[in-house]
């Protein structure tokens, strides 16, 4: 096997029985996920499962406590000598975060500078690109996402759909192998969710592999290549979103989404 089809073959993200604890209490308790290069993963469950907190660890916002964390084959936030892990510094957990495009619950934009300087910030500042480059990337991201008439704008000026799609173009300009939405919609009025919605899906159909937490069941359903509900820091049930959706398996999975559907 070529180191290409080797490459293509490992799992996008490869969870391995990951522990994560805040001082005494366990939030996460050994999960282990897979996600395959362009699937979408989405990530549903209570408040305080544990679903967010495990996205934050897959770019080491978070430290895992135990097990392992692997993005296109690299552990994440560690390095391995000996069998034992010792933690890299934040410089070198910020060169792997790069790869990593991550987009907040709230827009978390620079409210002082407009759409476009917001997108073309990272792509300058850390990855040294020209800003004529950048500025033109930055506006066929704005394109992409239906804001190319926003450029100009600044964050206050514009709805909450408009920002967060922003912020989906922001971390667009990094070209990230992997994006992880930490229940994009959820901070939007109802009327302005599908329009950020209906970006994730173009996301998905151009082959973006995409860990998801959410709500949103009919994205879930209709986007999603696995489902996976989590409550109290396990995973108490994965599988084929349709499948799940339609006869859950676990009580509790029954239960919760009972309240939803």
């Amino acid at each position: 096997m070529s180191v290409a089809e080797q490459s293509a073959d490992q799992p996008m993200v490869l969870a391995d029985r990951v522990c994560k604890n805040f001082g005494t209490l366990q939030v996460l308790k050994g999960i282990s996920l897979e996600v395959r290069r362009g699937e979408v993963l989405c990530l549903i469950g209570p408040s305080g499962s544990g679903k967010s907190t495990f996205l934050r660890c897959v770019n080491h916002l978070e430290i895992v406590n135990a097990g392992r964390l692997y993005v296109d084959g690299d552990l994440i936030g560690y390095r391995e000598r000996g069998g034992k892990l010792h933690e890299m510094s934040p410089r070198e957990a910020a060169l792997q975060r790069r790869d990593i495009g991550m987009v907040f619950q709230h827009f978390n934009l620079f409210p002082h500078r407009t759409a476009l300087e917001n997108v073309i910030e990272a792509p300058t500042q850390v990855k040294k690109q020209s800003k004529d480059k950048a500025v033109a990337r930055a506006k066929d991201l704005l394109d992409r996402v239906g804001l190319a008439d926003k450029a100009d704008t600044y964050p206050a000026q514009l709805s909450g759909g408009q920002q967060q799609r922003v912020a989906i173009a922001r971390a667009l300009a990094m070209d990230p192998k992997l994006m992880l939405f930490d229940e994009p919609t959820s901070a939007l009025d109802p009327e302005l969710v599908g329009e950020v919605l209906g970006v994730m899906r173009e996301l998905a159909a151009s082959g973006m592999t995409m860990l998801v937490v959410t709500h949103e069941m009919g994205f879930a359903r209709e986007v999603a290549d696995q489902l996976v509900f989590m409550d109290g820091g396990v995973v108490m049930e994965k599988g084929d979103p349709r499948e799940m959706l339609a006869d859950p398996q676990h009580e509790r999975t029954k239960s919760f989404l009972s309240k939803l559907l």
